[in-house]
């Protein structure tokens, strides 16, 4: 397999993941939804491509992104939180009617741990997804559009709540009262992590696989939230007493059982 991959998505995430690739020797093709980033991703030495996915097409020139391509990290999250509203499926869609059109062989998915809803207790790569929101159920539904794909083959990555620069739960729930869940383990990971996580896939070739990502510490939330809301001088969010219950852990389980380790604390 060359060195040419491409990253839909150069956003939070995905644009420092391109900066690492490119450090690690990859050729990068690039997309943002907007030409002003052009520059930006130029000057990181990542080839920018205008492309964006919708429910009726694909607007941009899609077939100059994947040219010359072997493997594809689609890093576009469901818009589907709120009032936002649309078919994250159909998008999928369009995106595998053009991938089938090229040379690409390999697929990098990043999905969430949203689709395994409000289980309780601990949850790894084995357990039954089991979504509760509209996001987490087109997730699986792409999910499994994907894999049963014969024309390529794809590797699922299950991401928890991603924290890391300028972003962290606890700036918007500081101040916060009446909450509930606060006896719930937290499931996050770091964007290092992420990007530990990717570039460990394409190094060792775990393809066709199934990762669950987050990072293994699990304190409850409102002692989490607390000290570190605490650590930023804001004030910490308030939960309403509640029973204790065991809530959800997402177990990272066939990462770690490859021998694999995550590198970057959750803790500020």
């Amino acid at each position: 397999m060359s060195k040419n991959i491409g990253v839909l998505g150069c956003g939070w995430l995905g644009l420092p993941l391109a900066k690492k690739l490119i450090e690690d020797g990859y050729n990068v093709h690039g997309t943002t939804t907007s030409s002003d980033k052009f520059s930006a991703l130029e000057n990181e030495g990542i080839k920018p491509f205008k492309v964006r996915l919708s429910e009726k097409e694909i607007e941009g020139d899609i077939q100059s992104f994947l040219s010359h391509l072997d493997t594809v990290i689609i890093n576009v999250p469901p818009k589907l939180r709120g009032k936002q509203t649309e078919s994250y499926v159909e998008k999928i869609k369009h995106l595998i009617t053009e991938i089938k059109k090229s040379d690409v062989s390999h697929l990098i998915f990043v999905s969430s741990t949203a689709v395994y809803g409000d289980a309780d207790g601990e949850v790894s790569e084995e357990s039954p997804t089991q979504p509760t929101t509209e996001s987490g159920r087109q997730l699986v539904e792409c999910e499994n559009l994907l894999k049963n794909e014969n024309g390529f083959i794809t590797t699922i990555i299950r991401f928890g709540g991603l924290i890391g620069p300028n972003r962290h739960p606890v700036t918007m729930l500081s101040g916060r009262e009446n909450l509930t869940g606060g006896n719930n383990p937290i499931n996050l990971i770091h964007l290092h992590d992420c990007i530990h996580m990717i570039a460990t896939i394409l190094e060792q070739g775990y393809w066709g696989e199934l990762f669950n990502g987050v990072y293994p510490h699990h304190p409850k939330k409102q002692i989490y939230y607390f000290e570190e809301a605490q650590k930023r001088g804001l004030p910490a969010p308030a939960y309403d007493e509640e029973p204790d219950t065991k809530g959800k852990i997402v177990l990272s389980k066939n990462f770690m059982g490859k021998g694999q380790t995550f590198q970057t604390a959750i803790d500020s």
